[in-house]
């Protein structure tokens, strides 16, 4: 049976063991992002509460990983000191749903998925498989030695990359 590490909100994880899977249950607007290097089997993910890390400066400071654009900075940095090359990585992403804001007034969801895919560009990065928006709930988890990424969600697994 593998190893399951759970990556909670506003918590990031890497790792090159194979038969462990990272997982970010229960993302609503959150987002949680899968990055995986095929050429090293190295693997890692974050799990990001809230988009911009300008809201709450103090917190940035000493949780980065709360936010997108700290905090995905942060889980590439982390990948190519590990070896991994940008031109290797495989990258998939769940969340962004409107869970809790059915009236779309915050949009926590939607500006954490735009904030993400500003990083991303910006870092001449590609999504290879999302599952975002609307208004369910996701787990995405990330299969280290294979690089599976999968998401489930209302009790269907689909495979993201």
């Amino acid at each position: 049976m593998a190893a399951v590490t759970l990556v909670g909100i506003g918590e990031m994880a890497i790792s090159s063991t194979a038969g462990e899977i990272l997982s970010a249950p229960n993302l609503g607007s959150c987002v949680g992002v899968a990055v995986y290097d095929p050429i090293h089997a190295i693997g890692g993910m974050i799990h990001c509460l809230l988009p911009l890390s300008k809201s709450n400066p103090e917190k940035a400071a000493t949780q980065p990983t709360t936010f997108v654009d700290t905090g995905v900075v942060l889980l590439f940095k982390e990948m190519l000191a590990r070896g991994s090359e940008k031109k290797n990585l495989v990258i998939a992403v769940a969340g962004g749903s409107n869970i809790n804001d059915t009236n779309n007034v915050f949009e926590i969801g939607k500006k954490n998925y735009t904030v993400l895919r500003k990083v991303l560009w910006q870092n001449s990065l590609l999504i290879k498989g999302e599952h975002v928006g609307s208004s369910v709930s996701r787990t995405i988890s990330l299969h280290i030695g294979v690089g599976e990424i999968w998401v489930k969600v209302q009790g269907e697994q689909i495979r993201l990359a």
